[in-house]
């Protein structure tokens, strides 16, 4: 680990931020590497199992309270965040059109994972070729890491009931990233939590993930049921998920902050036109080749497009009844996978108790008018 006067390396911190800045991010922070005081809370959230099958989550255990394991040497991390709401967000416009598909707004562009990693390569570059030795490493959720612990320890924001990082300034719509190195940087001060008796994260979640403040039953979040879940989707949730196909946002759109986030200049986040608002229908109508085309460079390519067929056969099957969408459910259990065909035939018998709801209701009408001696057209 390299030495350096105070005054050198407290310029040092003052260049990473403007340099940072002029790579795109809104905000750089720096911290030390204790998160002693986190792993208590680590285990307990392992021990009661809300990582679901999330395996790595457990695998790695303490590793991601102990940067030092993960990156030997590391005495700093620089956590830095990038505003990702596009000026058209549509917000919850999509979630009040139930045939259309509800897409997070963070998967509508390209890949943050892409993005971001780039510009903290670049940024570990430049810091670099001023220390003439450094060792760095960046991370954009791809290894054991606690980044919202990071983001919060270097006063980027504070954790919310949610569990994701809330700036005073900026709500919750951006994303976070981390370049561990081996300068004792001089450290940012925390912020202070400004959730308050707020509770609307929590209220409006969906399915109930949000178990206590601050944390996540990973089993039961949409996020994780359309993204990390491999196989079936419980039964008993999917009524709850709506025509959430990917991902999220309800905790992020009720939140107070968010009325002062900011918007993105990235051309990167920006929404894909093939994925913005479109028909239920025509997304399941969508073969593997027509899939990995228009999801080339987005996250959303990881689910594959058998998950992908699953999360929209789910939203059909929470879809008002019609015709259109019986017969493309039918039509696409024609060479489904198992998994596939199963949600598809959930969808389905979905969609006929609907059918059969307005019939009986005339029934009952019809019963009630004959007994109060009314008209049958009263």
């Amino acid at each position: 680990m390299a030495t350096f006067p105070e005054q050198e390396i407290n310029q040092l911190a003052k260049n990473i931020k403007a340099w940072g800045k002029s790579l795109g991010f809104q905000q750089i922070g720096i911290c030390d590497i204790d998160f002693s005081q986190h792993e208590k809370f680590l285990q307990a959230w392992l021990d009661k199992g809300y990582h679901g099958d999330m395996a790595f989550m457990a695998e790695h255990g303490m590793k991601r309270a102990r940067p030092q394991e993960l990156v030997p040497g590391t005495c700093r991390i620089i956590s830095v965040r990038m505003d990702y709401l596009p000026p058209d967000a549509s917000f919850a416009r999509d979630l009040r059109q139930p045939q259309k598909a509800y897409i997070s707004r963070y998967a509508l562009g390209r890949d943050y994972h892409k993005v971001m990693r780039k510009r903290l390569k670049q940024l570990g570059q430049q810091i670099e070729a001023h220390c003439q030795t450094l060792n760095y490493r960046p991370f954009v959720d791809s290894a054991p890491v606690l980044e919202h612990a990071a983001a919060e320890k270097a006063g980027i924001g504070w954790t919310g009931k949610h569990s994701l990082t809330l700036n005073r300034n900026a709500g919750s719509w951006f994303f976070l990233g981390e370049l561990f190195v081996d300068i004792p940087l001089p450290v940012d001060v925390p912020v202070k939590e400004e959730c308050g008796d707020c509770t609307a994260c929590m209220t409006i979640c969906p399915t109930n993930a949000i178990v206590e403040p601050y944390v996540v039953d990973a089993r039961r979040c949409i996020s994780y049921l359309t993204i990390e879940t491999k196989g079936s989707i419980p039964e008993d949730l999917r009524p709850l998920m709506g025509n959430r196909i990917y991902g999220c946002d309800d905790c992020q759109l009720i939140c107070p902050w968010n009325r002062y986030a900011q918007l993105t200049e990235e051309a990167d986040f920006l929404p894909r036109r093939q994925l913005l608002s479109q028909e239920l229908i025509t997304l399941l109508s969508w073969d593997e080749a027509t899939f990995l085309a228009a999801t080339e460079g987005s996250a959303i390519r990881r689910i594959g497009h058998q998950r992908w067929q699953r999360n929209i056969a789910v939203a059909l099957g929470n879809a008002p009844y019609s015709e259109a969408i019986v017969a493309a459910l039918q039509q696409a259990r024609q060479g489904a996978s198992p998994l596939v065909d199963e949600h598809l035939v959930w969808a389905l018998d979905q969609q006929q108790q609907r059918a059969e709801k307005p019939a009986n209701r005339q029934t009952e009408r019809l019963i009630r008018s004959v007994e109060k001696g009314l008209p049958r057209d009263a």
